[in-house]
């Protein structure tokens, strides 16, 4: 008994998103269609980056992100390092799998230095980088490829609509960062690097190659939008099983799980005939406030893919969508990748992860929550 207690207060996302789910089944009940429109996409995707990033972490291929992180001397320049190399690689390769990137980096250049005290403030500001620079490009979050490959507009009028939120957040994190070490603003950290990484070896020449080429297929994959996904999902697989069979314990099924929740709920929610009915009615031009309320019940991405069809000003869905993740860790999808490789870490340690992560989000977000709402009035 002490054991389950133990794991549904380490895994507090899983156990809203189970019970989320449930409920959905009172409101909807199960059916084969059900299964059919549940987000499949996103969970292989998903599944195929938490693999070849296992297999990154086992074979130290972050070795030379490690040593360039290594060369910064100040709390300042590392974090701002760290914080926009995911708001620009979120850009290209989607928010979620930035932070799959780059704070497990975090975490281990902070604790290599002694400063473990700052990690989650960091990885608080890195969660809303991923946010707010995914949404420059149309591929940069599941919900921004959804509503450019649904609303039929121009990468280059998507990009030009989203840019000045996308500008405007980049010079706030920087002014966050300053803030965040306001008291020495020359603070110093000083990284062991033969500590924090070791030395590659000829015998993991191989692996290391095989996981490299499996992370540039699994990015070809994503963004070319292919339909030959569900083939890719069985190549990489087979992949991981060759090269080395034990990544596959340590892949966070439990984070797939909570994404399989989430989706059970949002495709429940979509296919009740009283809700659909009612959204229809109220949706349509308060597209930008529906997006950030509905998310922190099923997420950004199920909210967009549940409000899209009612929605006459797309621009306050795209906005919308990509502000809620500011609010709570349900906002974003993203942002329970982020808690969940955190608490892995720190077991026990999740709700100073949701206090943190919701004063410094919040901060953000009320700043920016009306500069978006007035910009939503723009056309897409």
């Amino acid at each position: 008994m002490k054991r389950v207690l133990s794991f549904l207060k380490n895994e507090l996302m899983l156990v809203i998103a189970a019970l989320a789910a449930v409920v959905s089944f009172f409101l909807t009940p199960p059916s084969g269609a059900l299964f059919r429109e549940l987000d499949w996409e996103t969970l292989g995707k998903l599944f195929m980056m938490l693999c070849v990033l296992e297999g990154f972490k086992k074979e130290n291929i972050f070795r030379p992100l490690i040593l360039l992180g290594g060369r910064f001397k100040s709390m300042w320049t590392l974090s701002a390092f760290l914080i926009f190399s995911v708001f620009f690689s979120s850009m290209f390769v989607t928010n979620d799998v930035s932070l799959i990137i780059f704070v497990p980096l975090t975490l281990l250049l902070f604790r290599g230095g002694n400063k473990e005290h700052y990690i989650l403030p960091v990885i608080s500001m890195e969660n809303i980088a991923a946010i707010r620079g995914s949404m420059l490009m149309p591929f940069g979050s599941p919900q921004n490829l959804f509503m450019y490959s649904r609303s039929g507009v121009s990468a280059g009028r998507f990009i030009l609509h989203t840019a000045p939120l996308c500008v405007s957040s980049g010079i706030l994190l920087l002014i966050f960062i300053t803030v965040l070490y306001r008291k020495d603003e020359k603070e110093t950290i000083t990284l062991l690097k033969e500590k924090l990484t070791g030395e590659w070896t000829k015998e993991g020449r191989i692996k290391r190659v095989s996981y490299l080429a499996l992370f540039v297929l699994v990015l070809w994959a994503i963004l070319s939008r292919t339909e030959l996904l569900p083939y890719v999902v069985v190549v990489v697989a087979l992949g991981v099983l060759v090269v080395d069979r034990s990544i596959f314990k340590k892949v966070d099924y439990v984070l797939l799980l909570t994404f399989f929740c989430f989706f059970v709920f949002s495709a429940n929610i979509a296919a009740n005939a009283s809700i659909a009915e009612f959204l229809k009615s109220a949706v349509s031009g308060h597209e930008y406030w529906w997006a950030i309320g509905l998310s922190q019940v099923i997420s950004n991405v199920p909210a967009t893919i549940v409000l899209y069809p009612f929605t006459t000003n797309l621009s306050g869905l795209l906005y919308g969508a990509d502000t809620a993740g500011l609010c709570s860790l349900i906002g974003s999808l993203a942002s329970v990748i982020n808690y969940r490789i955190y608490v892995r870490e720190y077991p026990g340690n999740g709700k100073k992860f949701i206090k943190v992560f919701t004063l410094i989000s919040w901060a953000f977000f009320i700043i920016v929550v009306i500069p978006g709402w007035l910009l939503s009035r723009w056309a897409l």
